[in-house]
């Protein structure tokens, strides 16, 4: 939205001398042949430990504190353990096939007396690349050889009366001609992470100082992350402008607590909201001054984790326009004020009122959120979220920084870190890359490949090729609205068809040669169950043009089944620099292939032709916020064969299971505001095809829709800005 209305024993002498001489010449012949070899022969990629975080299974475990995950967690004081029986067996996936070179091997007292080293490439077939009869245990280093994405150690006769037991299993080698030196995990967080304890002096200077560079910024490269240590801030006002994050480093909200206040308002903009986009508050306790806090913005500005002991106001002083939002996990003691909010999201959540509504206010999983009375106010509430997993954070452990990724959550309600203790794993940061600014896509995917997770520190990381994340349970966050941008139309990011892939935290940003994709989740056909473990999308933005000419034929595809895509803004800009109806073309927002893929706040904007595509079965969205593309020159350039424009949430007809709750399109074709819009919504009329509490509106009356969904509801009409709605369909 971004209407301001108009985002590597001695011979005798003589044979002697002659022996030297020939010597000499053989040397010398010798160095200039391995010279030589050294010149044409290509160098050999270091093997790299590509088993750690990897998916794994057992055939058993001694009880649960002995998982098999265990063994690949890289900390040599867990243990996967078995039941006490022969055979027995243990299986890391390394997510794709790689060229091995050795297994090392860190036994308990529980060791194998006999094993085996098992390769399969799909899991099913295996090959022995190593066995044994006569272990002693402790620690061992096999060499094997051979192609293999599956690694099983077979346990065929215990040593002692007990199971088997092993500390680390770790696998090595190198992965499509990668490999090189080891890259080390962990590190500083670089120049543009801020971080803050209660005795730090003049808190509020550099708070202000940042702000004051970022709070018209709009595509400045600027990026930067407020970092709160455990403790209490007394008289604080942080005003948060773009591309900053704030957040407490807590493992709970309530570890960190202001006596203040964290702000966005729109000054800036003469009191229009409609801009404030890329900005974030985490983690954070707040007593605000008045009693209630400002946050006043609109896309791709996420409130997580919040606890304010207070009210909360989403208005701008002045309540000018705002346009969009989203609540996650957080707890408002006091009453919550859209005020002149268009639409908000707000999922998992405690709330102690809600004061009113424009368009489309949705809740899942709220504690306190109003009814369902839609149109009447515009609410939409469901009881829980069906699927949850909160974003993963940066925290302290006394002086360690670690990430806790929290756990899955199955019908949800409330927030996830009150009254008891939080469900999730924490990772050291031993365990991460961590990335600054100059790091290539080559280094990346080293340290993909080595096993270990992303942190991308604040800054713009130009990339030449893609980054493969191919590892299970490989974490990608992104401090302070990282943002990363193809350079040579290669697709930013792909994932393999793996579990429990978590990115979070950054942004994409199309580069002036045209990718053909942005973000891939699995491969195409991909098939693998992951109801599980899904991979999800947290805070993940996209950009195609604004900060300067970019192009993507489609933004987003998600072909992995299971996944939750939970709050992104995807986003064809309609302002800025290097933007126009070809000049930055995006034919395709979203496009969702995969089964049983969840989205809760799903932001598309302005793409050429459909915004989102659904051809997955099962699928579900809960919130939806779009505006057709403004710039189209006439009602030729968004003709779509005998219909008039392209929907912006379009079903396929292949398509038997669909639902979706609390879903909005609105048009502001201001370059030609006689065009048509024949509807917003598509889809097949199928018994198990179901939407509900549907809405379209023309922007000032800036071009008009025919109809909400297919041929159901009223037209949009004249130049008044009031919704269409349909309450249920079919």
């Amino acid at each position: 939205m971004s209407v301001a209305l108009v985002r590597p024993s001695r011979p005798p002498a003589a044979a002697s001398h002659r022996r030297r001489t020939l010597a000499l010449a053989l040397v010398t012949t010798l160095v200039a042949a391995l010279l030589a070899a050294l010149q044409t022969a290509p160098a050999q990629a270091a093997p790299v430990l590509l088993s750690q975080g990897g998916a794994v299974t057992a055939s058993s475990q001694e009880n649960g504190g002995t998982a098999a995950g265990n063994a690949v967690d890289g900390d040599g004081g867990t243990r996967w353990s078995s039941a006490f029986s022969d055979p027995q067996w243990l299986r890391v996936d390394l997510g794709s096939p790689a060229a091995l070179s050795r297994v090392e091997l860190a036994w308990e007292a529980a060791h194998a007396k006999s094993y085996r080293i098992e390769l399969s490439s799909d899991g099913t077939t295996w090959t022995t690349a190593y066995s044994t009869t006569t272990s002693t245990g402790g620690n061992e280093t096999l060499s094997v050889s051979g192609e293999a994405r599956y690694v099983r150690l077979t346990g065929t006769e215990r040593a002692t009366g007990y199971g088997y037991s092993l500390w680390e299993f770790k696998v090595f080698g190198t992965r499509d001609g990668g490999g090189g030196p080891e890259i080390p995990g962990g590190g500083d967080l670089g120049p543009n992470v801020h971080v803050f304890d209660p005795s730090t002096p003049n808190i509020q200077g550099k708070v202000d100082e940042i702000f004051r560079q970022q709070e018209e910024a709009q595509f400045g490269s600027g990026r930067h992350a407020l970092l709160f240590k455990p403790g209490t801030y007394n008289n604080l006002n942080a005003q948060i402008g773009f591309y900053t994050q704030i957040a407490g480093l807590g493992l709970n909200p309530n570890d960190t607590t202001f006596n203040g206040d964290v702000t966005v308002d729109a000054g800036w903009f003469g009191g229009n909201a409609t801009q404030n986009f890329w900005r974030s508050a985490e983690n954070l306790t707040l007593n605000p001054v008045s009693g209630t806090n400002r946050w006043a913005v609109s896309q791709a500005a996420p409130f997580r984790r919040m606890h304010v002991k207070g009210g909360l106001n989403l208005a701008p002083d002045g309540y000018g326009w705002a346009s969009g939002g989203y609540i996650a996990d957080s707890k408002i003691d006091g009453q919550v004020g859209p005020y002149s909010q268009q639409q908000w999201y707000t999922r998992d959540s405690s709330v102690g009122g809600w004061t009113n509504a424009v368009w489309n206010m949705t809740f899942s999983g709220v504690q306190g959120a109003p009814a369902s009375s839609y149109p009447n106010p515009p609410y939409t509430t469901l009881d829980t979220t069906p699927i949850s997993r909160e974003k993963p954070f940066l925290y302290l452990d006394g002086d360690a920084y670690k990430v806790f990724v929290p756990a899955k959550r199955v019908n949800a309600r409330g927030v996830s870190w009150d009254g008891g203790t939080q469900q999730g794993e924490s990772i050291p940061l031993n365990r991460f890359y961590v990335v600054k600014q100059g790091a290539t896509a080559a280094t990346i995917n080293a340290a993909l490949a080595q096993g270990l997770n992303l942190l991308f520190t604040p800054g713009v990381y130009h990339i030449d090729r893609t980054i493969n994340v191919n590892r299970a349970n490989t974490v990608v966050l992104g401090l302070g609205l990282a943002t990363i941008i193809p350079d040579n139309g290669v697709t930013a990011m792909k994932v393999a068809d793996v579990d429990g892939v978590k990115l979070a935290g950054f942004l994409i940003d199309a580069g002036p040669v045209n990718s053909p994709t942005l973000l891939e989740v699995g491969p195409q056909g991909a098939s693998a169950d992951h109801s599980a473990n899904p991979t999800s999308l947290q805070d993940v933005f996209v950009r195609i043009g604004g900060a300067g000419p970019g192009k993507a034929t489609t933004s987003i595809v998600v072909n992995s089944d299971d996944t939750i895509i939970d709050h992104t803004w995807v986003w064809r800009a309609d302002h800025g620099e290097g933007w126009g109806w070809e000049t930055n073309r995006a034919d395709y927002g979203v496009r969702v292939n995969g089964d049983d893929v969840l989205a809760t706040g799903l932001f598309v904007e302005h793409f050429n032709k459909y915004d989102v595509e659904w051809y997955g079965e099962r699928g579900r969205t809960i919130f939806f916020q779009n505006e057709k593309a403004y710039d189209a020159p006439n009602q030729a350039a968004i003709q779509n064969g005998n219909t008039k424009g392209y929907a912006a949430y379009r079903v396929d007809d292949s398509v038997d299971q669909h639902e979706g709750w609390g879903m909005g399109s609105y048009c502001y074709y201001n370059v030609d505001p006689t065009i048509i819009q024949e509807h917003g919504f598509k889809a097949p009329v199928k018994p198990g095809v179901k939407f509900h509490n549907l809405l379209v509106v023309s922007l000032g009356g800036n071009g008009q829709y025919q109809h909400v969904i297919n041929n159901v509801g009223s037209p949009t009409s004249g130049t008044s800005t009031v919704p269409s709605t349909v309450v249920n369909f079919p």
